[in-house]
């Protein structure tokens, strides 16, 4: 058996064939410029964590509006943490915290920190509860 033979192209034959590789997701390896355009050069960021929750305060996107944020105010219509919003807009939280803070100074948006339990109940609470059970 042979193998097969190159065969030699002509300048005029136009860009080689690209090779069928594993298809990237969206957002995946995609431009760094566009990161950028779309943070804006400032980069500043408000205290923002993964599981903050943000609610949109209208859900019709001013005119001014970028379509990266006239697509969170669409999606913030009910509560979403910022993990969820990062993962639905394919956009690294990095970027979609400072999306978020130009739409907070704005008043756009509206930030929820999220329910903190406490690890441990208060042990004065645990000892009453104790001795009224005694008691019965």
């Amino acid at each position: 058996m042979t193998p097969p033979q190159r065969q030699r192209r002509s300048p005029q034959d136009g860009p080689p064939p690209q090779p069928a590789g594993p298809a990237k997701k969206k957002g995946e390896g995609g431009n760094p410029e566009r990161l950028y355009v779309v943070a804006g050069p400032d980069g500043e960021r408000a205290d923002i964590d993964l599981v903050t929750l943000i609610v949109a305060r209208s859900p019709d996107p001013p005119p001014s509006a970028t379509p990266e944020q006239a697509a969170l105010l669409r999606l913030c219509v009910a509560p979403l943490s910022v993990a969820e919003l990062s993962a639905y807009l394919s956009l690294p939280f990095s970027v979609v915290t400072v999306l978020l803070t130009e739409m907070l100074t704005a008043e756009l948006v509206q930030a929820r920190s999220p329910i903190v339990r406490k690890a441990l109940p208060d042990r004065s609470l645990l000892e009453a509860v104790m001795h009224g059970l005694q008691r019965l």
